[in-house]
């Protein structure tokens, strides 16, 4: 079987962007553009591959890891010469290169797996991606002959009036016999108004020698560059439909697509309703029959089966098995809720754990604190865990009734089955079973009001 392998070109500067931060860093649907190239290259199955960085590269290295390899582009002299950088990467091996753009984040796997059929079943040196489209200003124009074959590609400037009515363009990414194109490349020269080394040149070449050279046409938006923030929008845009798509596919309820953000690693299991406005990003895995409220913004969480959560915010969280949580309750990262636990409104948890059972229903703070099962919070409870300095851990055990407008002062410890009467300050911990009062007696000093003078007209 042949052998096939990649060329990602991702060092360029991107003036348009206009943004201290490399191009192919900026992100789609939760990834940069770069990594949905890497995803769609890895998941087509090729032996290995390299990214050609260039521009801000130390930068752009450090996002791509340790484990990618790279090739250093010190000039950017155009596409050719960024393959050039290359050679000592495909020198020893033999099959199918696919050369791609960095900034080109729609191209999809399955594209590239077609690709590589296409190339090596028809024994081309060379194969052309192409597509559609109703509007080919500034595209190379794919140019046939009678039976069908690739005659040649015309850039757009130097195209006829005939030439420019053609809808199918060069997308940019080729693949090519590793072989064929290490010769070509000796031969590109860059004689040009530009002083770059082009890539369409080897095409040029490998025709004239004789060899056979293909076209793959795909859908025009897989090979959507960006080159300006309009341009990135529009392939957020594509991206996003198309995740969502996937997960209706899958059985996932989206009431709004239009109005919901759902990131590309999401995972979302069959016959969760999805409510407008809600926006689910990271590496977020949500489970069966749970119900995504309008509003709700969820972030690298794991959501059980059956859970519902209404107009609420969930960063690096776990939300287990029948939880409810909201409406506007805030669950921060480092958390975790308990099975049919009940977060209600206006609460916010901050690196705790939630038993099973437990509701903490409205207006409590809960930070650094592990919460045992079937407890109830009234309204009002605040966790005191920050002394100015250092926070400080709170442990309530099982079935405990804490009442409202309580402050539990950390360090402190309250055990199972114990009671605390509303309005109390808890500084010291409480025993299993005990009634905890914390709070100053009730005076009433009759005729107060009158002996001041109060309300009198």
């Amino acid at each position: 079987m042949e052998k096939c392998y990649g060329i990602i070109l991702a060092a360029g500067e991107g003036k348009r962007m206009k943004s201290k931060l490399p191009k192919v860093l900026h992100e789609v649907c939760g990834k940069s553009m770069v990594g949905h190239v890497i995803d769609a290259v890895v998941s087509s199955g090729v032996d290995d591959f390299i990214v050609v960085v260039g521009h801000k590269a130390e930068i752009v290295k450090t996002h791509l890891g340790d484990t990618i390899k790279t090739a250093y582009q010190d000039r950017q002299l155009g596409t050719g010469h960024a393959v050039m950088c290359c050679e000592d990467f495909l020198r020893d091996k033999e099959g199918t290169v696919i050369i791609l753009a960095g900034d080109a984040p729609l191209i999809t796997s399955d594209t590239i797996s077609k690709v590589f059929e296409f190339h090596n079943s028809n024994n081309f040196s060379a194969t052309i991606l192409t597509g559609d489209t109703d509007y080919p200003d500034g595209f190379g124009r794919i140019i046939r002959d009678a039976s069908g074959e690739v005659e040649r590609i015309v850039e757009h400037k130097d195209a006829t009036e005939e030439e420019r009515k053609v809808k199918e363009v060069n997308s940019g990414t080729y693949c090519f016999n590793i072989k064929h194109l290490l010769e070509a490349l000796k031969n590109i020269n860059n004689n040009n108004a530009q002083g770059e080394y082009y890539l369409t040149d080897a095409i040029e070449i490998l025709k004239k020698s004789g060899k056979k050279v293909g076209a793959f046409k795909a859908d025009f938006n897989e090979f959507m560059g960006v080159n300006s923030r309009v341009q990135l929008a529009d392939a957020n845009e594509v991206m996003r439909r198309r995740i969502l798509e996937k997960h209706m596919n899958n059985g996932v309820t989206i009431l709004n697509p239009n109005s919901t953000f759902i990131g590309v690693d999401v995972t979302i299991g069959a016959d969760t309703i999805i409510y407008p406005g809600v926006i689910i990003e990271g590496k977020t895995i949500i489970g069966e029959d749970s119900i995504i409220g309008h509003n709700t913004r969820i972030v690298d969480s794991n959501i059980d089966n059956g859970v519902k959560i209404q107009s609420s915010v969930i960063l690096e969280s776990h939300i287990m098995e029948g939880a409810n949580v909201g409406p506007f309750a805030y669950i921060r990262p480092d958390s975790v809720i308990g099975r049919d636990a009940k977060i209600g409104d206006f609460v916010e948890i901050k690196k705790s754990t939630i038993g099973e059972g437990t509701k903490v229903s409205h207006l409590t703070y809960i930070g650094d604190a592990e919460v045992g099962e079937n407890c109830n919070f009234g309204c009002g409870t605040v966790f005191v865990n920050y002394d100015g300095s250092k926070k400080h851990k709170t442990v309530i055990g099982n079935n405990v009734f804490v009442g409202c407008n309580t402050n539990l002062v950390a360090p402190v410890t309250v055990e199972d089955d114990s009671y605390i009467a509303a309005g109390s300050t808890i500084t010291e911990d409480v025993p299993k079973g005990s009634l905890a009062i914390a709070r100053s007696k009730q005076v009433n000093k009759e005729g107060w009001v009158e002996k001041k003078g109060i309300w009198k007209k």
